[in-house]
């Protein structure tokens, strides 16, 4: 391949996704605070993080395609964070029971100077959960690490009523089907480069 590839994030989801192309790709974690700004909505968040870490890490390797991404939640608008615990996990998902979660997933693709960013939502309606239920999900999943305290990829999924996107791979943090057409736009289309068994 021409242009090595580069995923700028540490996320084990993200990678996993990734792999799904069957292009070969390197990682790097980026150096990015992500202290939200004052004021700054869970979208804004989201894209502002996700152009940050693919043009930090750009600027580190020229010639390299980056994929930066995030993804930031929030309920009516308000952000939900990592719990990253087990009392914060049952207090947020008990707070989640009944309501609609929008998760803002954000994606840069950079090549030298020139970067494309896109956000792909997605609306998750929680069900109307009991206490033992959450307990019961908690211990199994572990999801302190993921805002909204549920992992779509594995058992949290069992805690959605709904889930509408365009994309289904954006609820896990990197939405392939954006990716596939901002990675052409930058000459690297999949299905010209994805290796075979």
């Amino acid at each position: 391949m021409a242009t090595p590839l580069i995923l700028a994030s540490s996320s084990p989801y993200r990678r996993e996704l990734l792999l799904r192309l069957r292009i070969p790709f390197f990682t790097v974690s980026p150096d990015v605070d992500e202290t939200p700004l004052h004021g700054e909505d869970p979208r804004s968040l989201a894209l502002r993080l996700a152009h940050a870490k693919a043009q930090i890490v750009a600027t580190k390797y020229p010639g390299h395609i980056v994929i930066g991404a995030d993804q930031a939640a929030s309920l009516h608008g308000t952000p939900i964070g990592k719990p990253g615990d087990q009392a914060s996990a049952q207090r947020q998902l008990r707070t989640l029971s009944g309501q609609t979660v929008v998760f803002h997933s954000a994606m840069s693709v950079a090549l030298d100077q020139h970067i494309q960013t896109v956000e792909v939502p997605t609306i998750c309606v929680f069900r109307t959960l009991t206490d033992a239920a959450i307990n019961r999900y908690l211990a199994i999943d572990t999801p302190f690490d993921t805002a909204g305290s549920a992992k779509a990829e594995s058992l949290g999924i069992a805690l959605m009523q709904s889930m509408e996107s365009s994309d289904p791979t954006s609820i896990i943090g990197l939405p392939l089907i954006a990716l596939t057409r901002l990675l052409t736009d930058f000459g690297l289309d999949p299905l010209d480069h994805a290796e075979m068994n």
